[in-house]
């Protein structure tokens, strides 16, 4: 399929919405590898959601690249077209982990991808590490966050592998080719937490740290429950107290785009609970935490689900928030399902 059809698709979708929707605050163009499209169709992607959206008040649009994947050219040509923010998908800066990892690009090639970013003018770069990968020993771990804090990014994620349905990852770690060890990633976890905060990267989301000021706007307005509209296939939208997702299959996505058809499916309608508990799962995550208003009253016997998590050190409640402490930070998700 030609990528100009592609971009025709998404081009279309954003008209079906253009009419409903209030000015745009953040954009973020991620999933897959926007940064492999060509100057050309960059240019006719951006033009054609600045005809369709007002984006004058957009104060933060993110672009997820891959090094090797742009010159500078291009890189420059992101800048020009209004791309005020890049995630650089580095991943690792070593070659056994690439290997692991099966990335095509090398640690001298992530290196040259974060310059060239810099020598285009970018000011806020952020680069995506990974860790949890099988036969990365605490060393190479270390080397990778050295290695990024060298270069001095305004903004590191720092990712727990995990093995999702359907790919090759979960294929060799059923077969047992790939192991899982929840005390590995927990000692590399709070290895990130302590070189980065020592380093004067801010820990503000479980996954991700900042210099002070780069806290990715975008993924704050998630995490805080903003309304957001995803194009594209497979894409997840959150309007109005409605949800869905657009068909996953991109030929699919194409086709019914050009003929003019609803290109959304599993349209769901949340409720007031629905928003209550994904507010605790997503906000629990970050340095803020949850207000204290979202966990359930006593029961009868005077019992609150965050005295026990209190007790046992994973959580503090000061001023009416409730927020993890730093053993709780490796625990985030079971301890949400017990606040719920």
């Amino acid at each position: 399929m030609a990528n100009r059809e592609f971009v025709e698709a998404i081009l279309t979708e954003a008209k079906r919405y253009s009419g409903d929707m209030p000015p745009l605050k953040t954009i973020y163009f991620g999933g897959g590898t926007p940064s492999m499209l060509g100057a050309p169709l960059l240019t006719m992607l951006c033009a054609g959601l600045a005809e369709q959206f007002n984006i004058e008040n957009v104060s933060e649009w993110t672009l997820e690249a891959n090094p090797a994947t742009f010159d500078l050219k291009k890189a420059t040509t992101m800048r020009e077209l209004g791309v005020t923010r890049i995630s650089l998908g580095v991943q690792s800066f070593q070659p056994s982990v690439l290997h692991t990892l099966g990335r095509d690009h090398s640690s001298a090639d992530a290196i040259q991808a974060y310059q060239i970013l810099r020598e285009a003018g970018f000011e806020n770069v952020s680069i995506d590490l990974m860790f949890s990968i099988p036969g990365q020993a605490t060393a190479l771990w270390q080397a990778d966050l050295e290695q990024a804090v060298a270069l001095r990014p305004n903004h590191i994620s720092a990712y727990n592998l995990t093995y999702e349905e359907d790919t090759e990852f979960l294929t060799k770690h059923e077969s047992g080719e790939l192991d899982a060890n929840e005390d590995r990633d927990a000692d590399l976890f709070y290895q990130a937490i302590d070189t980065l905060e020592t380093d004067g990267y801010g820990h503000y989301e479980i996954s991700n740290y900042s210099l002070p000021g780069f806290e990715s706007q975008h993924n704050r307005g998630y995490w805080s429950g903003s309304d957001y509209l995803g194009l594209g296939p497979g894409a997840v939208s959150t309007i109005a107290g409605q949800r869905w997702k657009t068909l996953p299959d991109t030929a699919a996505y194409v086709r019914a785009a050009a003929a003019g058809l609803d290109t959304r499916t599993d349209i769901e309608l949340l409720t007031d609970e629905d928003r209550r508990i994904e507010r605790i799962a997503l906000q629990l995550r970050t340095r803020e935490g949850i207000s204290t208003g979202l966990v359930p009253p006593p029961t009868p016997v005077g019992h609150r689900p965050v005295e026990s998590l209190i007790e046992q050190g994973l959580v503090e409640e000061h001023d009416g928030r409730i927020t993890l402490t730093r053993h709780g930070k490796a625990l985030a998700d079971p301890i949400a399902a017990a606040l719920i």
